[in-house]
């Protein structure tokens, strides 16, 4: 009977559970989740969050990008552990209030066609702006190096981004 008692008690490493607060799209979400669960997977399936796609699954595609404390990481790669109290912005985050100007330039240069790769390519062109506000041709490039697009041949997207960079630039000096 002990070792019954003992045998039940013991919680296998499929069973473990943390307590899990991350703020997604500027709210706070708490969860009990195993350690090791991906943040796609709490995004999509405990967060009902389906924007970030799952593709290749070993972070080589870039269909899951998201923003995680202000660095883009393909979310099959981050687990919970790794992302507990972490801020996190998905695509659902950038159209809170309407297209986001990355969305509305991807429409206006053809910047998509599935639109598989549209989430995570879109979440790619915010970190790039966020860190390059006005970038070069090998800044864009190097930003996009780690998402894959199969239908675009990527001219419409690095336009759209330069169509972004542009506006920034007039908006910058219309102000001086």
């Amino acid at each position: 009977m002990a070792d019954k008692q003992m045998s039940a008690s013991i919680k296998l490493p499929s069973e473990e559970r943390m307590r899990m607060s991350i703020f997604v799209n500027g709210k706070k979400k708490e969860l009990e989740i195993h350690p090791a669960a991906r943040l796609v997977d709490i995004l999509r399936e405990q967060l009902h969050l389906t924007g970030t796609k799952i593709s290749c699954g070993i972070g080589r595609c870039g269909a899951c990008s998201v923003i995680m404390n202000g660095r883009l990481v393909n979310a099959c790669l981050v687990r919970a552990y790794q992302a507990n109290e972490k801020e996190i912005v998905t695509i659902e985050g950038l159209a809170e209030k309407g297209l986001h100007p990355i969305q509305q330039a991807f429409l206006e240069e053809g910047g998509f066609q599935c639109g598989y790769c549209t989430p995570g390519m879109i979440m790619a062109v915010k970190a790039i702006l966020d860190q390059y506000p006005n970038p070069t041709s090998q800044q864009i490039v190097d930003g996009l190096s780690g998402n894959l697009c199969r239908c675009t041949g990527y001219s419409g997207i690095i336009r759209a981004v330069q169509k972004l960079a542009e506006k920034e630039t007039s908006r910058l000096d219309s102000k001086c």
